[in-house]
């Protein structure tokens, strides 16, 4: 295309924009549409060329990418837990990212399965998650991490340090895969470990959470050939810190360490931030939602084309603006927050044929203790099950792609 016409493509699209927004949004939304509509329009023309091998078939494959995050290990009524799986499974939505904690379900010793309150077995509460879940219709993706007080070091903060001991880590994550064998099959290894609030507080260490992937993969892989392994998901960050690693550089590393070996699928996370879908800006310095592209780029530099990346967490962030204290995550309205969470769904299925499973972040919390921190506003319900627009939104997107149980 001559640079002419170039010109001409970016001033007509955000005309369009203009056009069609005036009519649908309020006029603060109607702002922000413009403001990323110019960005989608400019990106699209300079976004550098880069190697994703888009034609190399990824395996495994999912029929329905729909995904959410959920805390149903902090929910004491098992109504609740069962309410949210249906109507999760009422959303369109298959696929189930929940935390399984070593730290609750063994929080004395090796193999005491004990609650130290209440004297119950620490196994009751995930017992019932993977039941319903099965009933249900409903994929798990386990999410395996956090390290019991007894196995870890004393100068740990919290129970996201990793385990001193990896032979007790490799013991639990067998228990776990023996327990629910033919239930279960998708496992993940941990959760952003180039965070060092996601790693004991300590510097972040690839080489360290490549031995703890190996650890437990050999474990699921013991116990069931079949499973599905996970990677960590990696955070999307610019920093190059001991506390905070580029997750390119990162990923790089546990490349080095051999870490290929030890997962099947690759996890990242993808983030709007402060940008809308189409943003297609490949910029190192910049997070935003094509953000899993430059992820992609790097396993594909390492012979990993044949794996696919699923996004453990994605969505935009609905702060309001009066929220005291930082927001991180930029914000956008609840109506925009539905649109681009829809939009990225579509876009990643015309354009990513190497992504798999993306789990919205997130469905609901238990109560509204968080509600003045920004991070509380990536919900798709409130705690009393009302829902927001993200709710109505995909599932009306799940019905239209045939998605919604029993629509097929």
């Amino acid at each position: 295309m001559k640079l002419f016409g170039r010109v001409a493509l970016i001033a007509l699209v955000p005309l369009a924009l203009v056009v069609a927004a005036v009519s649908l949004y309020p006029a603060s939304d109607l702002v922000v549409e413009l403001k990323h509509g110019w960005v989608a329009a400019t990106s699209r023309v300079q976004a550098p060329a880069i190697d994703t091998a888009d034609r190399v078939a990824v395996s495994p494959r999912v029929e329905n990418p729909l995904g959410v995050n959920t805390f149903l290990e902090q929910e004491p009524d098992p109504a609740v837990r069962r309410r949210s799986l249906e109507l999760i499974r009422a959303a369109g939505i298959h696929w189930v990212r929940q935390e399984f904690r070593w730290e609750e379900i063994e929080p004395r010793a090796p193999g005491v399965y004990v609650d130290p309150k209440f004297g119950t077995s620490t196994w009751e509460k995930y017992d019932h998650i993977v039941a319903l879940a099965n009933e249900l219709g409903l994929e798990l993706i386990l999410r395996l991490d956090t390290s019991p007080e007894w196995a870890r070091s004393p100068a740990s903060p919290d129970g996201h340090a990793p385990p001193l001991d990896l032979g007790q880590w490799e013991r639990f994550v067998r228990a776990v895969a023996e327990r629910y064998r033919g239930r279960v099959r998708h496992y993940q290894v941990w959760n952003e470990p180039n965070l060092d609030i996601e790693w004991g507080r300590q510097a972040v260490d690839p080489a360290a959470y490549t031995r703890l992937l190996e650890a437990a993969h050999r474990a699921i892989k013991g116990v069931d050939a079949s499973a599905v392994v996970l990677s960590a998901a990696l955070a999307p960050t610019r920093d190059e810190r001991p506390e905070a690693l580029n997750e390119l550089i990162f990923l790089q590393r546990l490349y080095d360490a051999g870490a290929s070996a030890f997962f099947d699928v690759l996890a990242t996370n993808a983030y709007g931030l402060r940008s809308g879908p189409d943003d297609r800006r490949l910029d190192y310095d910049d997070v935003n939602f094509s953000r899993p592209m430059r992820v992609r780029e790097v396993m594909v530099r390492n012979g990993d084309a044949h794996k696919p990346i699923w996004a453990s967490e994605m969505g935009w962030n609905a702060a309001p603006p009066d929220l005291p204290g930082p927001n991180d995550y930029g914000s956008v309205s609840l109506r925009l927050q539905a649109r681009y969470t829809v939009r990225a769904f579509e876009r990643a299925h015309a354009e990513w044929p190497w992504m798999g499973v993306m789990a919205v972040w997130y469905f609901k919390r238990p109560d509204l203790r968080e509600q003045q921190q920004a991070w509380y506003y990536f919900r798709m319900m409130e705690p009393d099950f009302t829902p927001l627009p993200l709710y109505h939104v995909l599932q009306r997107y799940a019905r239209e792609q045939g998605y919604l149980a029993g629509e097929r």
